[in-house]
């Protein structure tokens, strides 16, 4: 059985519930452990009675490290900070084998095994941003996403694992500053200062709108597939990282601000604003007092014409009606 953990909070909570339902899609065992950072979303979890989910509440999970840099930090700060603790929390706690720690915002669209065998006998396993020539922004966020980190339960993880919760309660910020970003850039030399890390090869975990340009997306015998330009190589997409994805309460969304093909827009943001919009129906069922797309006002300021123009002429406007993928 596979054992995932994640956290967002209300805001999040029509993702975290596609991520949830994907899962089941695709995983024939597997448990998903999520942290509910808000009473609104801790209620709504335990309300909607998932077979295969752990709702675990800030008051079970946060200890006194934590508390005490929490007044220090912003929200997404924060939940950063956080992300090494969880996956330490289920360790400890449940006693697992291996807890993989995904990020809400994503989707599957096929089995993670093909990741997990790749593993083999390692301790950790992290993902590359795999940055398109024209995104990478390498140098100031890190080479690895903190998106889709494995760690064992045995003597290497552990090490690896606590020395990351170390750095992160001593500093996690949302800038860049003395070559540390975020909880992202302590992973940059893992695999040279600890034994056990491995780093995921496979080109169908990771994709996400700062590399998707490298590769052709289709569909093929009824699996969304990817052919990277450079080699040709065809690869099954595991999962996709929707980071840029927002809501705006007049009914539009916005997909980030990179290049994205019309094909793209079909076979990989349809299917997850089609999710979006039943996960989000579902939670209505238990709960509609709050939007659970986390919707807020369209930005409007002296500078939105020009950004418009500029981004319109390079091909990175990407404001939509949301009808336009459903």
């Amino acid at each position: 059985m596979y054992s995932f953990c994640t956290l967002f909070d209300s805001n999040y909570l029509s993702r975290g519930l596609t991520l949830y339902r994907s899962l089941e899609r695709i995983c024939d065992s597997f448990h998903l452990y999520v942290f509910a950072f808000d009473e609104k979303s801790f209620k709504a979890l335990n309300r909607l009675g998932l077979k295969h989910a752990t709702i675990i509440s800030l008051k079970e999970f946060e200890d006194e490290e934590l508390l005490r840099v929490k007044p220090k930090r912003n929200r997404a700060e924060y939940c950063w900070t956080c992300t090494s603790s969880t996956i330490l929390y289920v360790l400890k706690k449940f006693n697992v084998d291996m807890c993989t720690y995904l990020d809400a915002d994503m989707m599957f669209f096929d089995s993670p095994k093909t990741l997990f065998d790749e593993m083999e006998d390692s301790s950790v396993m992290i993902t590359e941003h795999r940055y398109s020539p024209q995104y990478n922004k390498e140098a100031k966020t890190g080479k690895y996403c903190v998106q889709f980190v494995s760690f064992r339960n045995d003597e290497r993880g552990l090490k690896v694992l606590q020395w990351w919760r170390a750095r992160c309660i001593e500093w996690c910020y949302a800038r860049f500053e003395d070559g540390k970003f975020g909880d992202q850039k302590y992973l940059d030399d893992w695999m040279t200062r600890f034994d056990g890390v491995h780093e995921l090869q496979h080109l169908g975990g990771g994709m996400a709108a700062w590399n998707v340009q490298q590769y052709d997306v289709f569909e093929k015998n009824g699996r969304l597939t990817g052919k990277e330009k450079k080699s040709g190589k065809e690869f099954p997409v595991i999962f996709y990282h929707y980071h840029y994805v927002r809501y705006f309460d007049n009914g539009t969304v916005e997909l980030g601000r990179r290049n994205l093909t019309d094909t793209m827009m079909r076979t990989i943001y349809s299917p997850y604003f089609i999710a979006m919009e039943k996960a989000k129906k579902e939670i209505e069922t238990i709960d509609s007092s709050f939007d659970s797309h986390g919707a807020g006002k369209k930005p409007v300021n002296w500078k939105t014409p020009i950004l418009f123009l500029y981004r319109k002429v390079f091909g990175i406007y990407h404001i939509y009606p949301l009808k336009k993928f459903l």
